[in-house]
């Protein structure tokens, strides 16, 4: 009898063991090949205009940026226009990949090309209208605010990255070159200072063989999109602290959750390759400025 009361128990207490959820850990980072991407619907509109989430809405894995809204590929056919939309607690990027096209703004029209890069405030009203003959590419990068936006800026803030002087940048090496072109509003380094949660907007130029050695950020998240070359992503760190190299082509992206080791060897006989990347703040609790 007793013998039939241990075995009973024991039953018992492996049900318990099964019935428990799996535990999920998060993963430190997260890898896109942007072109096997499928389009996603977009409020931007449909005839014409094709969107494809990279990261954020949209994406199968949009709760892990924590202040990511949204950071996705932007097409708009020649001849087409989007949908005017405005978003009233998310502040934008846009980068201009390829093609030129009209930007609808609250101050009038603007023309914008390839390697222009802007702000969008909170709020704003704004859409694109392609009057070339050939497609118009766009990264969108959306940027989730908490509280009160304030007023936006009274103009269109916007500049083109031939414009912006290429550098060495803190601690990292001189063969990569840096091209600062958006941060905080109280930056004093990049041709725009706009952002409230968007901290860097840059291009990253890195020579045959060259890095930006693997670093982490505290406080802040990441996205990297590899634009041209080849080479090897640095991607890890988290619970067990291990680094992981990852060949990567033109079309990569990559999210760095805060803390994730991040860094990018380039190969030493493709030529240069050039990264567009963005950080923007982890949603610690709001300090008194």
């Amino acid at each position: 009898m007793k013998t039939a009361v241990v075995c009973l128990a024991g039953m018992a207490a492996l049900s318990v063991v099964a019935q428990r959820p799996e535990r999920r850990v998060d993963p430190t980072f997260l890898h896109r090949d942007v072109s096997s991407l499928a389009e996603q619907p977009t409020a931007l509109g449909e005839n014409g205009v094709h969107y494809r989430s990279v990261f954020g809405l949209g994406d199968a894995d949009a709760q892990l940026p924590r202040a990511l809204a949204r950071y996705g590929e932007l097409t708009v056919d020649a001849g087409k226009s989007t949908a005017i939309v405005s978003y009233p607690a998310e502040e934008q990027a846009w980068f201009v990949l390829e093609g030129s096209a009209t930007l609808r703004y609250s101050d009038g029209d603007h023309g914008i090309r390839k390697n222009d890069f802007l702000y969008v405030p909170a709020g704003v009203r704004h859409g694109a209208a392609n009057q070339s003959d050939k497609p118009c590419r766009i990264i969108v990068m959306g940027f989730k605010l908490r509280g009160d936006p304030g007023p936006p800026p009274p103009k269109l803030m916007v500049a083109n990255l031939d414009d912006v002087r290429k550098q060495v940048v803190g601690n990292h090496p001189p063969s990569t070159l840096y091209q600062l072109m958006m941060g905080d509003r109280r930056s004093t380094r990049d041709v725009i200072a706009a952002g409230r949660v968007l901290t860097s907007l840059y291009m990253m130029e890195f020579a045959p063989g060259g890095t930006n050695f693997p670093h982490h950020h505290e406080t802040e998240e990441e996205a990297y999109l590899v634009l041209d070359g080849q080479g090897e992503m640095v991607a890890g760190g988290g619970i067990d602290g291990i680094e992981g190299k990852h060949p990567v082509k033109a079309g990569d992206a990559y999210f760095f959750r805060l803390n994730c080791t991040v860094g990018f060897y380039n190969a030493p006989d493709k030529g240069k390759a050039r990264i567009l990347a963005v950080r923007w703040l982890f949603p610690f609790p709001r300090r008194p400025e």
